[in-house]
């Protein structure tokens, strides 16, 4: 996969192609997963995208938690409001809800482990789930390994560099 701004491309090995996701397919499961290409595509930085209260403390897996609300600054978003239960020493995201416009839970992340690298935390184990898909049962996302500040030769995000992957 690879995303260039707004627009994504994906690599079709059965059929030789490199073809883009856009429109209708943005809202389509990633390989049969619990995510959307429109989730992979979305800008890393939510307040570019939300206003965010803290609307009240909780425990999660016996950690203090601030929960955070965030509403969407425009109509034009695949997800109207937010919740986000943030550990407050650690500073990490363990649990975040996505809603619709009017209300209905959509989409429900979970951070199960974390780990820390360079005097930061990271989510090592996170389950996805789609909750109007009544027969997924999630879709995990395990980081093995991570290498920080590594130089990565421009030519990796290529079109080109996506069939040799």
């Amino acid at each position: 996969m690879l995303k260039e701004e707004d627009r994504m491309w994906i690599y079709l090995p059965s059929t030789d192609r490199i073809i883009q996701i856009a429109g209708h397919m943005l809202r389509q499961s990633v390989m049969g997963s619990d995510l959307s290409y429109e989730d992979m595509m979305e800008d890393p930085v939510l307040s570019n995208l939300y206003t965010a209260q803290t609307i009240t403390a909780d425990t999660l897996r016996d950690r203090p938690c601030w929960v955070l609300e965030l509403m969407a600054k425009t109509e034009d978003i695949s997800y109207y409001k937010r919740k986000l239960w943030i550990d407050q020493s650690r500073m990490i995201v363990l649990r975040e809800e996505r809603f619709a416009k009017g209300g209905t839970l959509l989409k429900e992340t979970d951070v199960l482990s974390v780990f820390t690298l360079e005097n930061r935390w990271y989510p090592k184990e996170v389950l996805y789930r789609d909750v109007l898909n009544q027969n997924s049962k999630g879709t995990r996302f395990i980081i093995e390994s991570l290498e920080l500040n590594v130089d990565i030769p421009e030519w990796r995000f290529t079109k080109a560099a996506l069939r040799r992957s």
